[in-house]
C-alpha cells in the first residue's frame, strides 16, 4: 500500500495513525508504522521554547537586565512574572541592588516565554539552579505580577515574604504601593507618585485631583464613602472597589482601564 503526504483531514488521520499502530503489534512492524505516522504529521512536536545561556552586564531596575549571549548578541530582559518597584518608590533602588547581587557579573540560564510589546525577552532566569524571579519574590524585592501571571506559587512566596515583612514589606503600608497601581496613579493623577501624594495632604481621589481640589470628596453611598482611599488593597470587599470607581473616580483601581475595578479582589482577572 502507497502512502502519499497529500494532507488528510483530521479524522482520516487519525483513524490511520490508529490502523498503522494495530499494524505495529500484529506484525511487528514498528519502525514502517512510525515512519507512516511522521509522513502524516502525527508525531511529537518540537518544542518552541527557548533557552539559551547568557552573561549579565547591566541591571536596569529589580526587573529589567542586560544580558549578552555566546554569540556577543545583547539582549534586555524582562523576568517574567514579578514586577518589582520602580526606581522613583520606595524599595525600587534597593529591588535592584537586590538582583545586581543575585545576578550581575554571573552567566545565567534564560528560559524565554515570550517577547513584550517593547521588543525586550520575557523569561525565567536561573543561576547555579536557583530561580532567580522567585528568589526576587521570596527576598521582598518583588511583587508576583497579577496580570501575567501563570506560576501560582509565586502568590504564596509573596504571601510569606509579607507576613514575615521581608524587604518592601517592612515598609509601611502607604509606601508598600504595588508598581502596576503606582504607574496608574503616574499617568492619572497629577504628576506625583501615590505614595508622595499620600504623605503630603492624605490620600485624594483622583478625581479630585483632576478638578485641582486639594480636598477629599465626601460623597456618601449609606454604606461606602469617599473617605480617599486609592488603592486595592485597601478595599474590603468589590462593592466598595466598584463604589470608590464609579462614585469617587479612583482611576487607580482599573489598571488595565477595561471599567472593572480591583480584578483580583472582584474575580475578573483573565489569563
Amino acid at each position: 500500500m502507497q502512502i502519499t503526504t497529500n494532507p488528510l483531514r483530521p479524522v482520516a488521520r487519525v483513524a490511520l495513525a490508529t490502523f498503522m499502530m494495530l499494524t505495529c503489534v500484529v506484525l511487528a512492524s514498528c519502525e514502517r508504522a512510525a515512519s507512516v505516522i511522521d509522513q502524516v504529521g502525527l508525531g511529537a512536536r518540537p518544542t518552541q521554547a527557548v533557552s539559551f545561556e547568557a552573561r549579565v552586564v547591566g541591571i536596569t531596575d529589580g526587573d529589567t537586565l542586560t544580558v549578552v549571549d555566546a554569540q556577543n548578541q545583547q539582549h534586555t530582559i524582562r523576568l517574567a512574572e514579578i514586577d518589582a518597584p520602580e526606581r522613583r518608590q520606595p524599595w525600587g533602588d534597593r529591588s535592584r541592588q537586590t538582583l545586581s547581587t543575585l545576578a550581575f557579573g554571573k552567566t545565567i540560564s534564560v528560559r524565554q516565554t515570550d517577547n513584550d510589546r517593547y521588543g525586550r525577552v520575557v523569561a525565567r532566569l536561573f543561576v547555579d539552579g536557583s530561580d532567580i524571579n522567585r528568589t526576587m519574590v521570596e527576598q521582598g524585592a518583588s511583587w508576583a505580577y497579577r496580570r501575567y501571571l501563570t506560576d501560582r506559587t509565586l502568590i504564596a512566596a509573596e504571601t510569606r515574604a509579607r507576613a514575615q515583612r521581608v524587604g518592601l514589606w517592612s515598609l509601611s503600608d502607604a509606601e508598600t504601593v504595588a508598581p502596576w497601581e503606582w504607574r496608574q496613579g503616574v499617568r492619572e493623577g497629577s504628576g506625583l507618585a501615590p505614595e508622595t501624594a499620600a504623605a503630603s495632604t492624605g490620600m485624594r481621589s483622583l478625581l479630585a485631583s483632576r478638578s485641582g481640589s486639594g480636598a477629599s470628596k465626601s460623597l456618601t453611598s449609606g454604606t461606602f464613602s469617599c473617605s480617599g482611599k486609592q488603592y486595592c488593597r485597601q478595599m474590603n470587599s468589590c462593592a466598595e472597589a466598584n463604589f470608590y470607581l464609579t462614585q469617587c473616580g479612583v482611576a487607580s483601581l482599573d489598571g488595565n482601564s477595561d471599567g472593572e475595578p480591583c480584578e483580583m479582589l472582584c474575580g475578573t482577572a483573565s489569563r
